[in-house]
């Protein structure tokens, strides 16, 4: 298929299993009228490849590529290891790490899993299921630089458009998505 056509249905999945119109109170304390759970689709063997594949398409034209892909826990897990299964598939390896909320309590604390393949000054892309405030992508940039990663980039499935991006884009580091808030049902 091509990359078109993988937007097309993956848009497709997210309004059938992701999306709903209902009140919920979001992640940042907001109050919404609908909700939109990636998990749904890209815990699915087919969003997870078309997952895997339009993001590492928008990861691959970073110059030069970057080292690693992840996010805060648990949004960002299933897509970072959807880019990083993809990338190696194309003979271009970009390995996935997780952003943990509270350090490891045990062994040696640590902030970030996934680090022994990337290394201290890496470039690396902070990946997000939806931005809405930003507040999960913001912390996961903080965490990077505090372990001496260098975060170029942040790709997200849905920019919920409420300023996140905004918040993203202040920090230096450019925000893509592959959708927004208008993709969806009003």
């Amino acid at each position: 298929m091509s990359l078109e056509a993988d937007r097309a249905r993956l848009l497709d999945l997210l309004r059938t299993l992701s999306f709903e119109r209902r009140k919920v109170v979001l992640a940042s304390g907001r109050e919404s009228d609908f909700y939109v759970d990636c998990k749904r689709t890209t815990l699915t063997a087919e969003g997870h490849v078309l997952v895997g594949r339009l993001l590492f398409e928008l990861v691959r034209r970073i110059s030069p590529l970057p080292r690693g892909v992840g996010g805060l826990t648990l949004g960002a897990d299933p897509i970072a290891s959807a880019v990083a299964m993809t990338s190696f598939l194309e003979g271009q390896p970009v390995d996935s790490f997780v952003v943990r909320k509270e350090p490891k309590g045990h062994g040696t604390g640590q902030w970030i899993e996934g680090r022994r393949t990337i290394p201290d000054g890496s470039r690396v892309v902070v990946i997000e299921d939806v931005v809405t405030t930003g507040g999960s992508a913001l912390k996961a940039i903080e965490r990077c630089r505090g372990e001496t990663l260098v975060p170029v980039a942040c790709l997200a499935l849905v920019d919920r458009m409420e300023g996140g991006r905004e918040a993203i884009e202040a920090q230096g580091v450019p925000l893509q998505t592959l959708f927004t808030r208008e993709d969806f049902p009003r």
